[in-house]
């Protein structure tokens, strides 16, 4: 049955389908007494059977040994009854509520198919192809067209908001008594200048609409309304408008507008939105959920023993765009993130703070990586992010100065890898300018002379679309300060279209840069309609990402000329041409776990009313992790989107179901080895094994 229809079927269809294609099934419930009985004869009849012996009965297998019993579900902390086969023997034995959900009889149909079904093949490199190939790029001619004619009508949309403006600033007004056409050649040349936008900034869904030609629908803009009047910011550059399509005809662009739009579910929860990451939640004097001690909750993150995160106390707190997904947004409503520009300037105790917070790198013992981001790392100015590399260089140095009184076995991790987190490249590629790069390539050129090997931007790009002429020219810009470029991707319905990821990973290569992550989105109710199922990532991993899949060998190779190359992008195009891949499938697919670090390994449990997997996640065994990991144990998570629910999103956006028919298989995943360039290097002496700042109780 196609899935078009299967989607659409009542209850009482299904339980003819069932019927009629698994009479099977319907009689060994039929023909037992409760709900135990059903299990066992189940059992029973795939041991009598070694014929139905493959993947999909060790999943049956598996739901049946987790019916009846309860787990902890660790993203809303409450204990779950799973119980997935008593529902499926309830509605085969009619005794099942007519008016509930049809998707989880749905999913377990797709189950019990795959019993007697051949293991479907993977699209052929082909068609694979041809899905890539729909989706256009920011440097499609066409798309180059339609932006053209955007940023001529924000222009002129930008001159009204400078004429009544009633508080001008002193950058960007104008004289009086100058021409229109003036103002409009003045708005142009401002139009180049990050500054402009960040000032000029869409804050208000009137603004927003009238920016985009009057093209927003009433129910977007009550949402909007509602949205605002809850407090919710709302950020958008001109330049990032320009990117949307906003008539009939020409692009997609719903990657785009996921991102700045928000959904009726995150307006709706606003306000009781709860950290994810259980190790983002300090308080002051006691370690996180990781076991960290941390000298302020706010300006260091940390999960893992090699890595933290720095978030300063500057612009740097701030981003060019509010995405409707961002994992802080818990920080936005407590006003600890906003885009009230002015209260973001360092203050002078930030000097001081910085001190402090580079000594907390320089006596750990395993700390050898330092993630600056916000916010947006390069929103800082460049003064600012300047003393910033150079507090980080100062510390570096004393680090491996240090080293040099402690003997083989108690040597502490040194400094390898400084990165700086920056969504920019996408939101507002202007901001690359000439000064900030001659910073990067100073900072590299020195701190390469103390140990420090990996110099690396972790952007985002989350379409094709985003990679227009400006950024293209900002990521040749940052690759000429010798920084490599990695970019994560948040996998949400929009981007998780067949081909989409596929065609950003070869554009983004093209270009020189690398990719790192594909990121699950996080589960939580105000992420609802832009949540993609597990099994999707794991179903683009398998059909789609592996066209691009490199031997170990080639990926030691590629990783060594990468970090050696002055041409990052000659090189992966070579790369690409030599061994004929179309892409590089050099990111890992995870979601970050609410508990500690980031997954893909997991096994579907159960299924809840509703329709939604119940996944048992294990962590990441291709890292380290906290000791704490060892008390922790599985796992358990709900995802808040059935793949039914999903499917239906993905055909309301225009896409056929039945390219996606497979997804019900993948009911397992398995974290992905990193790309050696995201290994840490060897020290070439023996470190310590003892952990500091580190309390479990």
């Amino acid at each position: 049955m196609k899935q078009k229809k299967m989607l659409a079927l009542t209850l009482s269809q299904l339980e003819q389908l069932y019927r009629h294609e698994l009479p099977e099934l319907v009689n060994i419930a039929t023909q037992s007494d409760n709900t135990e009985t059903f299990k066992t004869r189940l059992l029973e009849y795939i041991a009598g059977h070694p014929e139905v012996e493959n993947e999909a009965s060790k999943q049956i297998r598996l739901l049946i040994e987790f019916d009846g019993r309860e787990v902890h579900e660790l993203s809303t902390g409450k204990q779950l009854s799973i119980s997935t086969l008593s529902m499926l023997y309830s509605f085969l034995t009619g005794q099942w509520i007519d008016d509930t959900e049809t998707d989880l009889f749905i999913d377990l149909f797709q189950q019990f198919k795959r019993l007697r079904q051949p293991i479907p093949s993977i699209p052929s490199a082909q068609k694979i192809k041809a899905l890539t190939k729909r989706w256009p790029t920011g440097l499609d001619e066409e798309v180059q067209q339609i932006q053209i004619k955007n940023k001529e009508r924000i222009l002129h949309a930008l001159i009204q908001k400078i004429e009544h403006r009633k508080h001008p600033t002193s950058h960007f007004h104008f004289e009086e008594g100058i021409s229109y056409e003036e103002k409009y050649r003045l708005v142009n040349e401002w139009w180049n200048d990050f500054r402009f936008h960040l000032a000029m900034a869409i804050k208000s869904p009137t603004e927003l609409n009238r920016f985009l030609g009057n093209s927003l629908s009433a129910e977007t803009m009550y949402l909007l309304s509602k949205a605002r009047k809850k407090g919710m910011p709302f950020f958008a550059t001109p330049y990032y408008l320009s990117l949307l399509n906003c008539t009939p005809n020409g692009y997609d662009d719903e990657a785009l507008r996921s991102y700045i739009l928000y959904s009726p579910q995150l307006v709706e929860t606003y306000g009781q939105i709860h950290a994810w990451e259980r190790e983002d939640i300090v308080e002051e004097g006691k370690p996180n959920a990781a076991g960290w001690l941390l000298p302020d909750g706010h300006n260091i993150h940390r999960r893992y023993p090699e890595v933290a995160i720095l978030i300063p106390d500057t612009m740097g707190r701030a981003c060019g765009g509010l995405c409707a997904s961002c994992q802080r947004m818990y920080d936005f409503q407590s006003k600890r993130l906003n885009f009230e520009f002015d209260t973001l300037h360092p203050k002078e105790s930030w000097e001081k703070k910085l001190r402090r917070l580079m000594n907390y790198f320089e006596e750990d013992a395993q700390l050898r990586d330092i993630l600056i981001t916000g916010g947006d790392a390069l929103m800082s100015q460049n003064k600012t992010l300047r003393n910033i590399l150079d507090a980080v260089y100062r510390m570096a140095a004393r680090k491996r100065k240090a080293n040099e009184e402690r003997p083989e076995g108690e040597k502490y991790a040194e400094l390898q890898r400084i990165r700086l987190g920056s969504r920019l490249p996408a939101y507002l590629p202007m901001r690359i300018n000439d000064e900030l790069v001659e910073i990067l390539k100073k900072f590299k050129e020195k701190a390469s002379t103390i140990g420090i090997r990996q110099f690396i931007i972790q952007t985002h790009f989350q379409t094709p679309l985003e990679v227009t002429p400006e950024a293209a020219k900002g990521i040749h810009k940052l690759l000429s300060a010798g920084w490599l470029i990695d970019n994560q991707l948040v996998y949400n319905v929009a981007a998780s279209r067949r081909g989409h990821t596929a065609r950003l990973r070869q554009i983004l290569n093209q270009l020189g840069v690398v990719c790192y992550y594909t990121f699950s989105v996080k589960g939580f109710e105000e992420n609802n309609a832009v949540f993609t199922p597990n099994s999707r990532s794991v179903q683009e991993q398998q059909e789609e990402k592996y066209f691009g899949k490199l031997s170990k060998e080639d990926a030691r190779n590629l990783s060594a000329s990468l970090e050696t190359s002055h041409d990052p992008a000659t090189c992966i195009r070579h790369f690409l041409k030599t061994h004929h891949l179309p892409f590089l499938a050099t990111d890992r697919n995870v979601l970050n776990l609410p508990a500690i670090g980031k997954s893909m390994t997991f096994k579907m449990v159960g299924i809840t009313d509703e329709g939604k997997r119940i996944l048992c996640f294990d962590h990441d065994n291709t890292r380290r992790h906290s000791p704490i990991i060892n008390r922790m144990g599985q796992v358990y998570i709900v995802e808040n989107k059935s793949i039914a629910s999903y499917l239906r999103q993905l055909q309301y956006m225009g896409e056929d179901a039945e390219e996606y028919a497979t997804i019900w298989n993948y009911t397992e995943g398995k974290t992905e080895y990193r790309f050696s360039l995201y290994e840490y290097p060897d020290f070439p002496f023996q470190i310590t094994e003892k952990m500091t700042n580190l309390e479990i109780a």
